[in-house]
This record gives C-alpha cells, sequence and structure tokens, in this order.
C-alpha cells in the first residue's frame, strides 16, 4: 500500500509495515529532538546551580522517567501504527477526548515552534551581524522549517541526517577544549558557579522539559517495525539527548562558569560551532510543526467529519507560528507553555494504564489491525477520563514536593484505574438490574 497523497503521512491511518523504516532512522529523529540548543540551554542551567554529580542525579531521575513514558507509549504507538492523537481515541480519550488531546499538543507545540523559531533567528542574525534583521530573519526561517516539514516524516529524517551529526560534532570539539585547558577531575568536583538549585528542581527541569516529546512518541515510533527498534530507539535518544548532552554541558557551564549558552559554545568552538549548534534548532523545530500537524488533522477530522491534508495543515499552522514569532508575543507565552507541561503528563498516564493495564479497547484495536484498518466503533467521551485528567493537573499544580511532572502522571494513572474500575462494576450492576427487572 502506498500513500498517495502528497505528505499526508498516514495522518488518520495505520502506517502499513511496508512504510515502516529501519530503526535508525527513527532513532535519528529522536536523537535529533533531543540534541538540540534547548537542550544544552538545559544542561548548561544546571551546571550553573549545581555540582557535577548533583546534576547527574538530577538528570538520572528525570530521565529514567521520559524514558518509562516514552518507551510504553512508543510500544503501543509501534503495535497499532498510529500517533499520539489518534491512538487516544481507543486508550480512554474517545472520539472527542482525542480531539482535546490533539488541541492541547497542537497549542503546546506551535508555542514552542515560535519560541525556538526566534531563537533561531536570533542567532542567525546574530551570526550575519544583522544584515536582515531579526523579524525577517524569523519570516525565512520559519517558513524554511514549515517547507521541510510539509513533505512529511522523510525529510524529516533527511534534515536529522544534517543537523545531528554537525551538532555532535560541535559538542564533542567542545568538550575537547575545555579538556584541553581544564582537568576533567576539578570539573567534576568544583562547586556550582551560580546560584544553588534543588535535585527537585532541577529532575523536574529534566522531565518537564521533553515531556511533550515523550507524550508524542507514537508519532515517530509509529514508524518503528517492531518493539525491539522502540526500545532502543527511545533508550539510545534518552541517553544521547538528556544524559550525553547536559552532562557535557555542565561541565563547559563550570569551565566558563555561565550559564549563558552562546558565551559557552563560542569560549569553546567558536562562530562556526556556534552556526551550527543554532542550526540544529531546526530539527527540533520540525518535529514540533510535524506533531503539531497531526493533532490538528485529528481535531478536524473529528469535530468537522472532514479528511484535510496533513501538508496543507502544516504550511498554515507554520505560517501561523511563524507569524507569532515575528509578532514577539511568544516570549509571554512561555509560561503558559511551561504549566501545559504540568497539563500533559496526565495524557500519558491515562493511555499507558487504559491499553496495557484495562485494554479497554485491544479487542477492537487487534481485529481491525489484522485488517490494517481503524477500528469501526469509537466512544465520544469518556467522563472518568476527564476526571483523571483534572486530578493529575491540579495535584501536578498544587503540590509542590517531588517532581510536578510525575505527579501530575501518577495521580492521574491512579484515579483513572480506580475510576474505570469503579464505574465498569457500577454499569454491570445496572446492567444486571435492568436485566432482572426486565425478566
Amino acid at each position: 500500500m502506498e500513500n498517495k497523497t502528497l505528505a499526508d503521512d498516514f495522518s488518520l491511518t495505520r502506517v502499513p509495515q511496508e512504510a515502516r523504516l529501519p530503526m535508525w532512522e527513527v532513532l535519528l529523529v529522536r536523537v535529533g529532538a533531543l540534541t538540540a540548543l534547548s537542550q544544552f540551554m538545559l544542561g548548561a542551567a544546571l551546571g550553573y546551580g549545581m555540582t557535577f554529580w548533583e546534576a547527574f542525579w538530577a538528570t538520572m531521575l528525570g530521565s529514567v522517567l521520559l524514558e518509562v513514558v516514552s518507551l510504553f507509549l512508543g510500544l503501543a504507538g509501534a503495535r497499532e501504527g498510529l500517533s499520539t492523537s489518534l491512538l487516544a481515541r481507543w486508550t480512554g480519550f474517545g472520539r472527542y477526548g482525542s480531539s482535546i488531546i490533539g488541541g492541547v499538543i497542537a497549542i503546546a507545540l506551535i508555542g514552542w515552534f515560535g519560541v525556538q523559531n526566534t531563537v533561531f533567528a536570533q542567532g542567525l542574525n546574530q551570526a550575519m551581524n544583522g544584515l536582515l534583521g531579526v523579524p525577517l530573519t524569523a519570516v525565512l526561517t520559519g517558513l524554511a522549517v514549515t517547507a521541510i516539514v510539509v513533505f512529511g516524516f522523510k525529510w524529516l529524517s533527511w534534515t536529522a541526517k544534517i543537523a545531528v551529526p554537525g551538532f555532535l560534532l560541535v559538542i564533542i570539539f567542545g568538550i575537547f577544549e575545555v579538556l584541553s585547558n581544564h582537568s576533567l577531575g576539578s570539573l567534576v568536583n568544583m562547586a556550582a558557579p551560580g546560584p544553588a538549585l534543588s535535585i527537585g528542581m532541577a529532575a523536574t527541569m529534566v522531565a518537564g522539559g521533553f515531556m511533550v516529546g515523550a507524550v508524542i512518541t507514537p508519532d515517530m515510533s509509529r514508524y518503528c517495525r517492531n518493539g525491539k527498534d522502540v526500545l532502543w530507539m527511545t533508550l539510545i535518544g534518552t541517553v544521547a539527548g538528556e544524559l550525553g548532552v547536559n552532562l557535557i554541558a555542565v561541565l563547559m557551564a563550570h569551565a566558563v562558569k555561565s550559564s549563558d549558552v552562546v558565551t559557552i559554545i563560542l569560549q569553546t568552538a567558536g562562530w562556526m560551532g556556534a552556526a551550527i549548534v543554532i542550526f540544529s534548532t531546526v530539527k527540533i523545530n520540525d518535529l514540533n510543526l510535524y506533531s503539531s500537524s497531526l493533532g490538528v488533522t485529528n481535531i478536524i477530522d473529528t469535530v468537522f467529519k472532514k479528511k484535510v491534508n496533513r501538508g496543507l495543515v502544516t504550511l498554515i499552522i507554520g505560517i501561523i507560528g511563524t507569524l507569532l514569532s515575528v509578532a514577539g508575543i511568544l516570549d509571554k507565552f512561555v509560561d503558559f507553555l511551561v504549566l501545559l507541561g504540568i497539563g500533559i503528563p496526565p495524557i500519558a498516564g491515562i493511555m499507558v494504564v487504559d491499553y496495557f493495564i484495562l485494554k479497554t479497547h485491544r479487542k477492537v484495536l487487534d481485529e481491525s489491525r489484522a485488517r490494517g484498518e481503524l477500528p469501526d466503533t469509537c466512544e465520544n467521551l469518556n467522563p472518568v477520563t476527564l476526571i483523571a485528567w483534572i486530578s493529575g493537573f491540579a495535584v501536578g499544580y498544587l503540590v509542590t514536593s517531588g517532581i510536578p511532572s510525575l505527579n501530575s502522571l501518577m495521580s492521574s494513572a491512579v484515579v483513572y484505574f480506580l475510576g474505570m474500575v469503579i464505574y465498569n462494576k457500577a454499569f454491570k450492576a445496572k446492567s444486571k438490574a435492568d436485566s432482572e427487572f426486565t425478566v
């Protein structure tokens, strides 16, 4: 079976086995999402406020959480060949609930697209000595990334083949330069250069920083050929992106005694290195736009019963994200996006419990998968899901101890599991009473 529609990328259907990709191609896209300027900024922030080992354990805590979420959702996405927003229809959220998920993810990712595009444009404009100005540069960079994503997942893989090796080479060169002038032992054992940062807060930054990326893992893993590919894709991505980039950035922050990423890169890799690292922002931004387009496509299909081409949707939302970036209002949008970082983990908790523990719709999923189609039936909206989602968000927002992302994820999972057990028992009891009354 071949996807006849340009750039639609199976946005509203299963990805057939013959369209699946080698593990390394999907891995490159995944690593590209983690090995970017934003990840380096996170590591530098940890290094400025923590010792090396404090930053190591904070990164480990956050990374384990991300890996567990990514692996389970990734396995479900690969098994069913479905994106996150489409898979959600049969993992607790129903038809209209999945459209809400698509909307939340789309808003979050369009927002981050604009923020990252601004960073990219500012860096590129600085490298060109202000030749075009930030607004015009932002227009050009935003439309360039949009053009890449319009052509689908294979073009994401193509940009990853350029951006990921370039970024890693700069980081390797940077750490080589650092170790040429500083001993590894002194950097590892030195005190934090800046104000102290707690391990709980740092772990929250690590987990929260990529939690949206963990939840949208099925958008990538649906192209994996089997569960083993999903395991290696998520594990290597987490080790290289979270542990690797974070800890190198920690050492660099210690060496230059600054959390300013541009300063660190300029002092270690020069302008060429800075240009390559800033260009790597393209890699995470095309994934932001790609997953956002899948979410919006699902909304239009659910609410308006219209099947639209994902490429066209990409073009429209890419222009919107670019315009928001140029307008500069996204600087005020970051706090809202961070808030969404608490609201999105409960989605993962509910989906994992429903798919792997309750298996509410596994029978219809299995039957339809054998036919290479979507299930014929789908519930509209599950009230238990909404209660669990709101509960998870409330716990993540109000409970200040621990890791907010983990708090919201676990509480939503527990509330959903218990709520569904009670709901199903009550429904069966009512059905039995009704049948006895009828008799």
